[in-house]
């Protein structure tokens, strides 16, 4: 009932008490509020990155199979031409060289990702700058 009271009247002629009191209470609800954010955005990042890490998972596995039947077949067909261990090694060294190109590339898109709540950070630097215009 107070409070309502004094919601018309100019900030000036309220107690500078009732002042810092709003001033905590706003700001305890703007800490709840950007905590919750900071939850949100965590949230969402996770799950980005193990649906990211389920498909490098099952991608692998079933690319795995199948090289290891195209590598057969490639040194199958090389062995009517040289030694089937010169046929093996070349097979095996162009397969270790793609590997190494999509390992090198899925780890530079994780190491990409974003784990810091960027939509967080912005909003405390703005309640940082608010608390302060509040106090001044």
């Amino acid at each position: 009932m107070q409070a309502r009271m004094n919601e018309g009247r100019p900030a000036v002629e309220r107690p500078l008490g009732e002042l810092f009191a709003d001033l905590a209470n706003e700001t305890s609800s703007l800490v709840r509020n950007e905590v919750a954010l900071a939850k949100v955005e965590l949230t969402q990042n996770a799950a980005k990155i193990g649906r990211n890490v389920g498909a490098l998972v099952v991608g692998g596995a079933i690319g795995y199979a199948g090289l290891l039947a195209l590598a057969a077949a490639t040194i199958l067909l090389l062995d009517r031409v040289m030694p089937a261990w010169v046929a093996a090694l070349i097979v095996g060294l162009v397969v270790a060289g793609v590997a190494w190109l999509l390992i090198g590339k899925a780890l530079v898109e994780l190491r990409q990702t974003q784990l810091a709540p960027q939509e967080t950070v912005e909003s405390l630097k703005e309640d940082a700058q608010w608390i302060k215009d509040q106090i001044s």
